[in-house]
C-alpha cells in the first residue's frame, strides 16, 4: 500500500513577501558595510546574515512545514551555528584595534610640520 505524504504548498505571495525581505537585508549589508560602526561592524553584518539564512530555511527549504525530527535537526544547526558565531566574536573581541577607516585618511598630529 503507497503511502501519500502530503506536502504543504506555499503560496508565491509568501515567496513574494520572502524575497522582498532577502533583497532588503542584501541591501542593509551593502549600507552598512558603508558607515563605520568600529567594531560593531561584524556584529551587524552576521546579525543581518542570520536573519536572511533564517528566512532561507523557514520558507525556501520548508523548514516551516517540516516534521518534529527534521525541525529538530535545524534547531541543532541553530545551536552549532550559535557556538561558532560566539567563538567568533569572542576571538575578535581579544584582538587589538585597529584604527577605523575614518581615524586613517586624518592625518596624524605627530606628522604635522609647524613652522
Amino acid at each position: 500500500m503507497a503511502e501519500h505524504s502530503a506536502e504543504h504548498i506555499v503560496s508565491p505571495k509568501v515567496y513574494g513577501v520572502v524575497l522582498t525581505a532577502l533583497l532588503v537585508g542584501t541591501f542593509l549589508t551593502v549600507e552598512a558595510a558603508k558607515v563605520d560602526l568600529g567594531r560593531l561592524n561584524i556584529v551587524a553584518a552576521l546579525g543581518i546574515a542570520t536573519i536572511k539564512m533564517t528566512l532561507v530555511i523557514l520558507f525556501f527549504m520548508h523548514g516551516k512545514y517540516s516534521p518534529r525530527r527534521t525541525k529538530l535537526v535545524i534547531v541543532a544547526g541553530f545551536f552549532w551555528l550559535a557556538i561558532m558565531l560566539g567563538l567568533t566574536l569572542a576571538d575578535y573581541s581579544t584582538r587589538h584595534a585597529e584604527p577605523s577607516r575614518s581615524q586613517r585618511n586624518q592625518p596624524s598630529s605627530s606628522l604635522l610640520i609647524r613652522s
